[in-house]
């Protein structure tokens, strides 16, 4: 019996311990537990802000993008432009060869007719200007249509000579004549063929010119004047750019 006494409380004893350390196993794997959550928090935390920085970055790219696609379409429009203007000088190049080439009757007692310059088309002046321009050769082109302004004082052409006379400054970066020439066309000839396209190269000039606001007065200026024109689709690009 008194062996029996002894050994109850050596049981208990070891139960205890036993307790004891099965809870602080416990604790222990709780502890681990946590530390792995809160590993993973922090690993979820850098990846969100690793995300939002690739999303900021991504973001400040494509608006840097924007202007140049906005650039890339204005060469495309310019280029078609340019090309039209080319295949317009080759055909009436071709009539007035066409034109030379004709033997000319010669008939009596019949009065000239009154405008037949006008209907035979641009005199060769203006045509010469325009193959210079075509060519390439900005700086003579401009000589050659001041020239024919000149000489032609109140010609039906001047619009479309001042025009070109913009579109070779603005060729050569000369921004500033540029829009000189651009202007007398938009405020003196506001009703020829050549006013909105005229007003679309201003808006572009005043673009180069870091004249933002007069620039986007200029391409909404088109759309309201000139809302059937070729002109107010390529402005309402330009405003959608913006």
């Amino acid at each position: 019996m008194p062996s029996s006494s002894r050994f109850i409380p050596y049981l208990l004893s070891t139960l205890l311990l036993s307790g004891c350390a099965g809870n602080d196993l416990m604790l222990k794997r709780q502890a681990e537990s946590e530390a792995k959550i809160e590993l993973l928090i922090q690993l979820t935390k850098k990846t969100e802000q690793r995300h939002n920085e690739l999303a900021a970055a991504l973001q400040v790219q494509e608006e840097r993008l924007q202007p140049v696609l906005g650039d890339i379409r204005q060469l495309k429009d310019e280029s078609r432009e340019l090309r039209s203007s080319r295949d317009e000088l080759k055909v009436r190049v071709a009539a007035l060869v066409q034109q030379s080439l004709t033997p000319k009757v010669e008939i009596v007692n019949q009065p000239s007719p009154t405008g037949a310059a006008g209907e035979a088309g641009p005199p060769a002046e203006y045509l010469k200007s325009f193959g210079l321009y075509s060519a390439n050769n900005f700086s003579a082109a401009i000589a050659s249509f001041e020239a024919f302004l000149k000489d032609n004082p109140g010609s039906e052409h001047t619009a479309n000579a001042l025009y070109w006379i913009g579109e070779c400054h603005y060729s050569l970066s000369d921004f500033t004549k540029a829009k000189e020439a651009f202007l007398k066309v938009v405020d003196g000839y506001p009703t020829s063929a050549k006013a909105p396209d005229a007003l679309l190269r201003l808006g572009s000039t005043l673009t180069a010119l870091k004249e933002t606001e007069k620039a986007q007065s200029a391409f909404e200026k088109i759309i309201t004047s000139y809302p059937s024109s070729p002109a107010a689709v390529k402005a309402r690009q330009h405003l959608d750019v913006r």
